[in-house]
């Protein structure tokens, strides 16, 4: 089967279907073709940050009340942080909120069923043709753009435009457009489902202990629906390479010896079995973009070097991407010279808050540095409030990195 459009996306996960659905709610048919059968599961922490939704929201207004409709997801409200030293700060996305489930500022939901639900949207889109079960393994450079090949060879899709959604683990964006795994700006993270694990926060904060041995990094837990959390570790590659740590050794050794983790687990039960993964992360200029292609979320190393959350920047990346087709549609030009603007705009967007990020990232690498920053923070209301506002202010997130300001701090708590 012969197949022509003028965009074809590869990769249906978040950031492929942002593309996807962006585009049919401009008027621009597509093609969205992905190797794999949904529902299907995907190796992730399962965090969806405030731009996932807050894009949704733009996109259509209807498709969060039905997001909301489906029990697959907890509401999110904060943020506890545990220092090496032990100290807990709980920080709210928002000072003096009102819980609201269906105004959260965040999510977590497996992407088994988040990512479904995105494809039923998509599904909803009678100018998006999606091809499931349809893994492309071959690409070739056309006088108009590109020619991808099925697996079995069966299906050619002929496209002016090409947009790699693919993942982290895209052939297209190591092989043709060049963006090579660099262990300094990469993260090894190893996750596991559990039930009924204790002491999980008030309003499902989500929580991010500092563990000495797993750092510059962290060991996670993030509440789900029915009593289940996504639990986890992660460390930046070159370090887990460094130091011989075996992640999955790691993660059993913390939840049945640390001392803050293990009685939390007593009555926990695991569901499935560890799975690890890797994150390229945006801490590193690349080039996205090329004649006649663009490299949307995993795909073009787009994950924050902090969190390690890549679901918001994979949806923020494909919006703009989408729109960026639109324009190469309206001018007729696919030329790298004219697709340089989509670089332009995600560094705008989302590279000044991922630089910050790697930063931070080095900056938690130092067990002291962290218990001190715990000590002067821990029951300073003021400086909570600060820290609320950082996660919609990004002046106030630069002063984080600064060493005056935690100066300044220290010698008000004196």
């Amino acid at each position: 089967m012969n197949l022509k459009t003028d965009v074809c996306i590869m990769g249906a996960g978040p950031g492929g279907v942002a593309t996807a659905l962006k585009l049919s709610y401009l008027g621009i048919p597509c093609i969205l073709v992905d190797k794999a059968a949904f529902p299907r599961d995907k190796i992730c922490g399962d965090a969806i940050s405030g731009k996932v939704t807050t894009l949704l929201n733009r996109l259509d207004p209807e498709i969060m009340q039905r997001f909301h409709a489906q029990p697959i997801q907890t509401d999110v409200w904060g943020v506890r942080f545990v220092a090496p030293n032990h100290k807990k700060l709980d920080i709210p996305f928002k000072a003096g909120y009102v819980r609201d489930e269906k105004m959260a500022p965040g999510y977590v939901s497996k992407r088994l069923e988040f990512d479904n639900f995105l494809i039923e949207e998509v599904q909803r889109r009678d100018n998006i043709q999606l091809l499931l079960e349809t893994p492309i393994d071959a690409y070739e450079r056309t006088t108009d753009g590109f020619r991808l090949h099925s697996k079995l060879k069966d299906i050619h899709i002929d496209c002016q435009l090409l947009i790699d959604a693919s993942g982290a683990h895209s052939s297209f964006s190591r092989q043709y457009a060049g963006l090579e795994k660099d262990p300094k700006h990469h993260a090894a993270a190893v996750r596991a489902y559990y039930r009924n694990v204790s002491e999980i926060p008030i309003d499902n904060f989500i929580e991010l202990h500092f563990i000495k041995s797993v750092t510059p990094g962290y060991f996670w837990i993030f509440a789900l629906p029915n009593g289940e959390a996504n639990v986890g570790i992660g460390m930046r590659s070159d370090i887990v390479k460094r130091r011989g740590v075996n992640l999955r050794e790691e993660l059993t050794r913390i939840i049945a010896e640390d001392p803050a983790i293990s009685p939390r687990f007593k009555n926990a039960e695991l569901i499935g079995k560890f799975e690890g993964y890797g994150l390229p992360l945006g801490s590193k200029t690349r080039h996205i973009s090329g004649d006649h292609f663009m490299l949307v979320g995993d795909a073009g190393h787009l994950i924050d070097p902090l969190t390690g959350e890549g679901i918001g920047n994979a949806f923020y990346s494909g919006i703009i991407a989408a729109e960026q087709a639109v324009l190469c549609l309206q001018e007729k030009n696919f030329s790298e010279k004219f697709l340089i603007a989509y670089d332009v705009r995600i560094q705008r967007v989302l590279g000044s808050e991922m630089k910050l990020s790697y930063k931070m990232q080095q900056i938690g690498g130092n067990p002291l540095l962290l218990n001190f920053v715990s000590n002067i923070i821990d029951g300073n209301r003021k400086l909570l409030e600060y820290f609320s506002a950082m996660y919609t202010d990004f002046d106030l997130r630069e002063k984080l990195v600064k060493p005056w300001f935690w100066i300044k701090m220290w010698l008000k708590k004196s």
